[in-house]
C-alpha cells in the first residue's frame, strides 16, 4: 500500500466540480423563498457596518450567529455530508464559531462596530460588499445558473468573508478569527484541487482583513478581547 504521504487532496476528494457546485443549487431550490430572508438579514448587517456602534455591534454579532448555525446545519451537516465525510468536522467548526459569537454579543462591555471611517474602515466595508453582491455573481460569471448562486447565510463561503468584515470593524480579539481562516484555508484548498477561478477569492479577502487587523493592533489599539 502506497506511503499516506503520497497523497494529494485531489485523491482524497470523492466529488468532482460539477457535484461540488450542484449542491448549492439543489440547496437553493429546496430552500425557496429562504434567499430573500438571508438577503435582507445580509443587508441589515450592512446597514449596521456602515452606522457602528455598540447597540449594532450586538445585533451584528446575533445575526452572524444565526447565520453561521443554518450553514452548520442546513449545509454542511444535511447536504455537504452527503458528498465529503469531512462535512460533520465543519459542522462542528461551524457551531463553534456560533458559540463564540453569541459569547461576543452577550459581554457586558458590548461588541462596538467602528464605523467604516477611513481606509481600514473602507476596507471592512468592501469586503461586506463582496461577500453579499459578489458572491452571488460567481455562478453566472462561471456559466453556470443562478440557482446555484452561492449567497450568505446558506453558503459557507460568503457567509465567511462577510464575517471577516465584521470582525475587523469590531476590532475583533484572535480568537474570533480562528475559525473562519480555518476555513479560509479548508475552501480554498478544496477549490483549488477542483481548479474553479473562484478559489482565490476567500484568501485574498482574508488577507485583505487579517493584514488590516494586525496594522491596527501594531498601531496600539491591541487584538481587545
Amino acid at each position: 500500500m502506497s506511503e499516506w504521504w503520497t497523497y494529494r487532496l485531489s485523491d482524497l476528494l470523492m466529488f468532482s466540480k460539477a457535484t461540488y457546485f450542484r449542491l448549492f443549487e439543489l440547496q437553493n431550490l429546496a430552500l425557496w423563498p429562504l434567499q430573500l430572508l438571508a438577503l435582507g438579514i445580509g443587508i441589515a448587517l450592512l446597514i449596521y457596518m456602515v452606522q457602528g456602534g455598540a447597540r449594532t455591534g450586538r445585533i451584528a454579532a446575533l445575526l452572524l450567529a444565526l447565520a453561521w448555525l443554518h450553514v452548520a446545519w442546513n449545509y454542511f451537516a444535511q447536504r455537504y455530508a452527503t458528498i465529503n465525510t469531512g462535512a460533520p468536522w465543519f459542522a462542528i467548526g461551524f457551531a463553534l464559531q456560533v458559540v463564540l459569537l453569541f459569547w461576543l454579543a452577550s459581554r457586558k462591555t458590548e461588541p462596538r462596530l467602528v464605523p467604516p471611517i477611513g481606509s481600514l474602515g473602507k476596507l471592512g466595508l468592501a469586503i461586506a460588499v463582496v461577500a453579499l453582491a459578489g458572491y452571488p455573481l460567481l455562478a453566472p460569471l462561471a456559466g453556470r445558473p443562478w440557482s446555484g448562486a452561492e449567497l450568505f447565510g446558506l453558503a459557507p463561503d460568503p457567509t465567511v468573508a462577510l464575517t471577516l468584515s465584521a470582525l475587523l470593524l469590531w476590532r475583533a480579539g484572535p480568537l474570533l478569527w480562528i475559525v473562519p481562516l480555518l476555513w479560509c484555508a479548508i475552501s480554498t484548498a478544496t477549490l483549488v484541487e477542483l481548479r474553479t477561478g473562484q478559489a482565490w477569492i476567500l484568501p485574498v479577502l482574508a488577507l485583505l482583513a487579517t493584514g488590516a487587523r494586525l496594522l491596527t493592533a501594531m498601531r496600539g489599539r491591541g487584538w481587545g478581547s
